[in-house]
């Protein structure tokens, strides 16, 4: 039993008016809820900043990933989707395209920028090439950091 004691597992119980209450106090709450502020506001600009440039990476990721796409099926059917097509045509295969050996993409989700805005897709006026951008967070042209144009 005494060893038992010395490590405080008796089953003695001391009185428990001698030992206070536990808890904390109000101005103890309001210090550390005042510290948690501060380092959130210290914080939260550098973590929203991240998020943004993340969403950026993404955009330029998924455009070299639709330009390879849009290769590929250029390769099966000797010419860019047509603009009515669009990139749909990179899922599905276009009414009456014979040579189409798709899927290029999978799902519809890879055609949407970081954004949730649909990619635009344009043909070259002699259909010998293709543009993709997107117009970033605000969907205008031009702007800076989230809402820059970003292109092939």
């Amino acid at each position: 039993m005494h060893i038992f004691r010395s490590f405080g597992l008796t089953e003695n119980k001391q009185n428990e008016d001698d030992k206070g209450e536990a808890g904390f106090t109000l101005v103890e709450l309001l210090v550390v809820l005042a510290i948690i502020a501060l380092i959130a506001t210290l914080v939260a600009p550098q973590v929203l900043r991240y998020l943004g440039s993340a969403r950026t990476s993404a955009a330029k990721a998924q455009i070299r990933n639709i330009e390879s796409a849009l290769e590929l099926y250029y390769v099966d059917n000797a010419k860019y989707p047509s603009a009515d097509e669009g990139l749909k045509a990179l899922i599905t295969a276009p009414a009456g395209n014979t040579r189409w050996n798709g899927p290029y993409l999978k799902g519809t989700n890879g055609l949407n920028d970081p954004w949730g805005k649909p990619y635009v897709y344009e043909l070259k006026a002699d259909a010998s090439g293709m543009s993709l951008k997107t117009l970033g967070r605000d969907g205008k042209p031009d702007g800076t950091g989230e809402d820059q144009d970003i292109s092939n």
